[in-house]
């Protein structure tokens, strides 16, 4: 079972957008390795941060509307929204400091 909620292009809206706190969306697909390694990051710190921020992930094979309304060229892809606003990008792979860094910035 994920700790990550499954989000799709038929929830983004309800799940990411209207979400009532921070909202972090991993954009990946199956056959991407890198985004093995940003989905069991985020695996990993979605516990601590359940009660602060939403982490989901997407499958852009599957779900090709949501990709392509952010532009999402390059995966893995990790956006981070508040109040329906994106704030900010990453593409690649972050280490775990990073990422916790980067959800505390935006949670504060």
């Amino acid at each position: 079972m994920s700790n990550l909620v499954t989000v799709t292009d038929a929830n983004f809206e309800e799940v990411i957008l209207k979400a009532d706190k921070l909202a972090v969306l991993d954009f990946g697909a199956a056959w991407c390795a890198p985004c093995k390694k940003v989905h069991a990051v985020l695996e990993e710190l979605a516990p601590a941060w359940q009660a602060k921020a939403v982490i989901g992930e997407i499958d852009i094979a599957e779900n090709p509307a949501t990709p392509g309304k952010f532009g999402i060229m390059n995966i893995p892809q990790v956006l981070f929204f508040k109040n329906g606003q994106l704030v900010e990008t990453v593409t690649g792979v972050l280490p775990k400091a990073k990422m916790e860094e980067k959800l505390k910035n935006h949670s504060a």
